[in-house]
């Protein structure tokens, strides 16, 4: 029984935070938006990186659309993931939003991939940060996850290369909490940007 409950309060403190941000009205989630893209590129972590992986927002994420186009104007290189059938990510190189095509999976919501030529997964490898979507952070950095386990394998797949890049999780201020169910295969993150600023673990 103990070793259920991790993912039993994972799955009851997704569902809070999720309906939090269905919650939020267009205007709100524009706003923080940019707010969000201004605080993300106060980082030493993305100013200084040369190639950053990204991930496009959709519907009531922290939205991200904006940040990837300031990126790609400041000379960084920005890949960006592609789903796979094994819900591994694939990248490929963001060329602006004309880049961008809608893609269909089963069983999930239609999201924009680059369009252009896949680099294969373990290209992440040669990113000086990445980006991580998420649901909350806690004080110690832990981050939680949507539960499809793409971004566990990402994270898996640095560790075997012994990359380092700065990992950083985009998140409304909320969702910066006292402390996350936490697995073994967890992975604390450097640092969380929001729409009101940075906080570091």
């Amino acid at each position: 029984m103990v070793a259920n409950q991790p993912p039993q309060a994972k799955t009851a403190l997704r569902r809070e935070l999720l309906a939090a941000r269905r919650a939020l009205s267009p205007d709100v989630l524009r706003d923080r938006a940019r707010a969000l893209s201004r605080s993300a590129l106060e980082l030493p972590e993305l100013s200084g990186s040369r190639t950053v992986a990204a991930y496009v927002s959709i519907g009531s994420e922290p939205g991200t659309r904006e940040l990837l186009d300031a990126l790609r104007a400041s000379g960084k290189r920005v890949l960006l993931p592609v789903l796979l059938p094994d819900n591994d990510l694939d990248w490929a190189a963001y060329e602006g939003p004309g880049s961008l095509a809608e893609a269909a999976h089963p069983g999930k919501m239609k999201l924009l991939e680059p369009a252009g030529p896949r680099l294969g997964p373990d290209a992440v490898s040669g990113a000086d940060a990445v980006l991580l979507p998420g649901l909350a952070v806690d004080r110690r950095g832990m981050r939680l996850g949507r539960g499809g386990g793409s971004y566990d394998r990402v994270l898996e797949r640095l560790e075997r290369a012994g990359a380092h890049p700065a990992l950083v999780v985009l998140l409304y201020d909320h969702e910066v909490v006292a402390r996350v169910p936490e697995e073994p295969h967890d992975h604390p993150v450097r640092a969380v940007a929001t729409p009101s600023g940075v906080v570091r673990f």
